[in-house]
């Protein structure tokens, strides 16, 4: 732990197994027998415990890790935490919730199993806020997660727990997941690499598959692009989507030149801060410089896009109160958090107009579409304005409050869940006053990761990532 002033940062970067290696460096160095996986596993479970201390990312830590599922896998012995939306055999699901009591799970998730055959050993769960609906991860009833770059803030949602631990050092890789942002707000509010794959990429969540829109991704979170790539072409060994062209391992920048449009407004009309519009400016002229084509665009998204997206977040808060005995016999909707409530409530007084919600959401893709004409990539923000204060977003916030506050803050991720395209956070070399991170967000066409991939290597080489040890 450091403080600089009011500023508190948290790291476990140490010379252990792990020291300050990233997913692909470890990998490497347990094939070459420098360290050994059951060394690496309980050095990386110490420092886990170590900075709980002071963020709660954690839900659950396994006395005994597990082994690695698939030795030869490419990312075998590198310890990671599964997120707690996600059923992993032997340990309770919370989801965030404190509206029951989880009983263990009975079996792997179908995207646990794709996870585990990348060679990982897991080491626990991760803390979400709850049902993944906020984009901070914090709680009427307990402690927040803290951001380790600066306690006092956000570490984003709903994979908070998983990039609070991973910026800090704690493990280099771990399981998020996206039905809205909630890989890219996290990666971005803790400076790290967060890719939303393609709809279909990756196995999904079966009871996602079943709705009218299906907005979630499974992936991880990591502090470089590297780890990323390596973990998508060795989840895409277990099992690749013959509807899209596949990506392989991804290990350097490309040749091609790009055509890059950008925007530093939402085209629903949410501003920027000045230090959100500096990272995108820096990124343009970045590009620039790199030999790209970089353009301003202006996409044509329905201005109730908002609006219905919100009706359909309600619907979805309104299924799980209506099933929630599904997930504990003893659910009960009233104890839900204030979040989850008020976008229930609000749905309940809403509902009839779902059809003409979901006809116009799933239009969403023409009109997207229509922005990539003569473009490869769009350049964005990740979010419109840095992470903010603990307690800014919490669900004990009156509701009216904090959806517009939520508003106000998640203005350009969740287009491309609806749409179903790819798009990856970034670090950005600019930083706030208070030393937080801030992000960029690159979106691509379906199927286009190895673009987006290529693209981050190069800045990433041009720019080498922030990481907390160097502060």
């Amino acid at each position: 732990m450091t403080v600089f002033g009011e500023r508190t940062t948290v790291h476990a970067f140490r010379d252990d197994a792990l020291g300050e290696h990233d997913a692909v460096g470890l990998a490497e160095a347990l094939r070459r027998g420098e360290v050994g996986a059951a060394e690496v596993a309980r050095d990386a479970a110490a420092r886990v415990r170590e900075v709980e201390e002071r963020l709660h990312a954690v839900h659950t830590l396994l006395d005994a890790p597990a082994p690695a599922a698939v030795p030869g896998g490419l990312l075998a012995g590198v310890p990671t935490l599964v997120k707690d939306n996600t059923d992993y055999q032997g340990l309770a699901t919370g989801h965030g919730s404190a509206a029951f009591t989880p009983r263990p799970a009975r079996r792997h998730a179908p995207f646990t199993r794709q996870l585990l055959s990348t060679g990982v050993t897991v080491l626990g769960k991760t803390r979400l806020p709850e049902f993944g609906f906020s984009p901070t991860t914090e709680y009427e009833d307990a402690p927040p997660v803290r951001n380790p770059w600066n306690t006092g803030h956000s570490a984003g949602g709903s994979s908070g727990g998983a990039a609070a631990l991973v910026a800090a050092g704690a493990v280099p890789i771990a399981h998020a997941n996206d039905g809205g942002g909630s890989i890219r707000i996290p990666a971005a509010a803790c400076g790290l690499v967060g890719l939303k794959p393609t709809r279909g990429r990756l196995v999904g969540n079966e009871q996602s598959r079943r709705l009218p829109v299906d907005i979630v991704c499974e992936g991880v979170v990591s502090r470089s692009v590297r780890d990323t790539a390596a973990f998508l072409a060795a989840a895409e060994t277990y099992r690749r989507n013959p509807a899209l062209p596949p990506v392989g391992l991804v290990e350097g920048p490309s040749e091609r030149r790009l055509r890059v449009g950008f925007l530093l407004d939402s085209p629903n009309g949410v501003p920027c801060d000045p230090t959100t519009r500096a990272a995108v400016t820096e990124t343009v002229a970045t590009l620039e410089r790199l030999g790209h084509t970089v353009e301003p665009v202006t996409p044509a998204i329905d201005p109730r896009f908002t609006d219905d997206f919100l009706t359909y977040w309600g619907l979805l808060s309104f299924l799980l109160g209506a099933t929630g005995r599904t997930l504990g016999a003893d659910f009960d909707r009233r104890r839900m958090d204030g979040l989850s409530r008020g976008l229930r409530e609000t749905y309940v007084g809403n509902w009839r107009s779902t059809p003409a919600v979901l006809r116009r959401l799933r239009r969403t893709e023409v009109a997207y579409a229509a922005a990539f004409r003569g473009l490869d990539v769009l350049l964005s923000p990740v979010l419109a304005h840095t992470a903010p204060p603990l307690g800014h977003l919490a669900p004990s916030v009156p509701y009216p409050d904090l959806l517009a506050r939520i508003l106000a803050y998640v203005a350009f991720t969740p287009v491309d869940n609806v749409v179903g395209t790819p798009s990856i956070s970034l670090p950005s070399p600019v930083t706030t006053g208070e030393g937080l991170p801030v992000g960029v967000m690159f979106a691509g066409r379906p199927g286009s990761e190895r673009t987006l991939l290529e693209l981050a290597f190069a800045l990433e080489a041009d720019r080498p990532f922030r990481r907390l040890h160097d502060v």
